[in-house]
């Protein structure tokens, strides 16, 4: 029975990087050795234990073989017999198929160190293409690793492709695609995630609502970037760079994707594309399980994104309509997720990426100015039911005139 620290840890711990979980390979014991060592047996479709102390886990070597569609679509094989190069073999890329033995020696039969020091992810072996769930992964990879110069091989770029051609990308499980981009959100570059998708066309398959947007052009007035697919690229970008929120990143990744539905005899004029943005959104999210957090900021912002661009033009009446709108007094934290939300989509645009955006400055304020009103006052003054709705209106509406005028 031997023991190595396999996968990620081994990969951050060469570059340098924090090691957060660590994961253990056991090569040459089985399911009774484990349990009888008082490790307890956490894995459903391959031996993985939970160590009696520290509660990390531990895999017992195995090989895999395909059996169906899907990345759940394998038999595996796992007993004494299966050696540790053969565990390496069937994982996605050279960089995460290196381990560490006992004495903190490195076994690498596949080469990952020498990807590692190049900045290359590239794929162990031809078995890639048996796992649909690899495309994403090598996205979500080349999103970590983008601001440390990773750029993914030629040849693993084709296999990618060759996997979203066919079918297998369709038995992908909705709630692993959402776990995926939900991490890929986290990464330091999630735009890379969605640009590697679209460059392999398996974004067409995954969310296909933000692939409709690269090829729409737009008024070069406006968004001198002109295609809007890589808009919705810049922005998720900028929102990155505000904000490590990922329901933020996310709203930055759907607010346009109304334009993609906007017919083309219509373009560039597109008016409704927030409401039909909304409509999608609503779907998409429906479809991939996202939480519902993130579906109603993401359609808040679709919705209300270009308002909130004009506020810097409005008067009190405008500015307290778009409070309400927003349900800014009842969720002020999810107000001031959209004001940035918004800001990247301004920020979004080549060669604007450090424009002011004083339009969220003023809604936040004025919203603070506004929150000091007490229902209780008008209570007390007499006011009943719906009167009392409308003294606060009218009163918010005052502040928020005073604001301006200041």
């Amino acid at each position: 029975m031997k023991i190595y620290l396999v996968g990620g840890a081994v990969r951050d711990k060469l570059l340098g990087i924090p090691v957060k979980d660590r994961d253990w390979l056991v090569v040459g014991s089985s399911v009774e050795e484990m349990l009888a060592l008082d490790y307890q047996q956490v894995g459903k479709d391959f031996p993985v234990f939970l160590h009696p102390d520290s509660k990390e886990e531990y895999a017992l070597a195995r090989t895999e073989r395909k059996s169906g569609k899907g990345y759940t679509g394998f038999k595996v094989h796992a007993d004494k017999s299966v050696t540790l190069e053969e565990d390496l073999l069937r994982r996605d890329l050279t960089i995460n198929a290196m381990a560490e033995d006992q004495d903190g020696k490195l076994v690498d039969p596949l080469n990952g160190r020498q990807d590692l020091d190049n900045k290359i992810l590239r794929h162990v072996s031809d078995a890639f293409t048996e796992d649909p769930l690899r495309v994403l992964r090598v996205a979500r990879f080349a999103a970590r690793f983008h601001h440390l110069g990773f750029t993914i091989a030629d040849e693993t770029m084709q296999l990618m492709q060759e996997l979203s051609s066919g079918e297998e990308l369709e038995h992908l499980i909705n709630e692993r695609i959402w776990t995926e981009t939900g991490n890929a959100l986290r990464e330091k570059s999630p735009q890379v995630y969605i640009q590697v998708l679209e460059n392999c066309k398996a974004l067409v398959k995954i969310l296909p609502e933000v692939a409709n947007l690269f090829g729409v052009a737009q008024p070069a007035k406006y968004h001198p970037e002109i295609d809007t697919g890589i808009h919705t690229l810049m922005v998720l970008e900028q929102a990155s760079l505000l904000s490590t929120d990922t329901l933020v990143r996310f709203a930055a990744l759907m607010h346009d994707v109304g334009k993609g539905a906007i017919p083309e005899q219509q373009r560039p004029n597109f008016q409704g594309h927030e409401e039909l943005g909304a409509e999608l959104i609503n779907s998409a999210c429906q479809r991939i399980k996202a939480p519902n957090d993130y579906r109603d900021l993401a359609k808040m912002t679709s919705l209300y994104h270009t308002r909130c661009h004009r506020a810097d033009r409005h008067g009190a009446e405008e500015i307290f309509e778009t409070l309400e709108l927003t349900d800014a007094y009842r969720k002020p934290d999810r107000f001031a997720q959209f004001l940035l939300a918004c800001e990247a989509d301004s920020r979004g645009r080549l060669g604007l990426e450090n424009i002011p955006y004083p339009q969220a400055g003023l809604l936040a304020k004025a919203l603070e100015a506004s929150n000091k009103v007490d229902a209780r006052q008008f209570v007390e003054q007499g006011y009943k039911d719906a009167e009392i709705g409308e003294q606060v209106r009218i009163k918010r509406l005052q502040l928020i005139s005073v604001h301006l005028n200041q």
